[in-house]
């Protein structure tokens, strides 16, 4: 039995070592994916806007050409940002804000429940993107490039400061 559970030790140490590896991988892909769904929904959508337009008018939207347009500039701006991990945390939200319309005017009537809710493609984008929001865009990003040159001059800056104030 002492055998078995060393194993189990083992393999629980070996795969902390590689989920600890590969932890830049999460947001990246997530970000990535939900980055092309996004830009390629806006992109389709900004091309076909009368359509886009009509569906939002039977929804009985007020100003659906306005809603229409917002939304598809939403989709490709914010998409585009993910894939570029740039404001990352800032750009989910207007993607949260518009999947959360989706649900209430086009899929409200398939609602019964917070589960239902989740089971929908628009309910797995809000979660990828609060995800996203709370942990960022990862390593391989504009904002991680962006955070590593503002912290520099910031540590050189305090560094400075003490060698001044030893002298």
């Amino acid at each position: 039995m002492q055998r078995i559970m060393d194993l189990a030790a083992a393999a629980a140490r070996l795969a902390a070592r590689i989920g600890n590896a590969l932890w830049w991988l999460g947001p990246t892909l997530g970000r990535i994916v939900v980055g092309v769904v996004f830009v390629q929904s806006g992109w389709g959508k900004l091309h076909d806007l009368p359509r886009v337009t009509e569906y939002f008018a039977s929804l009985g939207l007020p100003n659906p050409g306005f809603q229409a347009t917002l939304a598809s500039t939403t989709e490709l701006v914010c998409g585009a940002l993910l894939l570029a991990g740039f404001a990352t945390r800032f750009a989910v939200v207007p993607l949260i804000v518009t999947m959360c319309v989706a649900i209430r005017t086009a899929l409200w009537d398939q609602v019964d429940g917070i589960s239902s809710t989740f089971s929908m493609i628009e309910g797995l984008y809000i979660v990828l993107c609060v995800w996203l929001g709370t942990t960022g865009a990862g390593p391989l990003s504009i904002d991680a490039l962006l955070a590593r040159w503002y912290t520099r001059p910031v540590a050189t800056a305090a560094r400075t400061q003490s060698v001044r104030a030893l002298a």
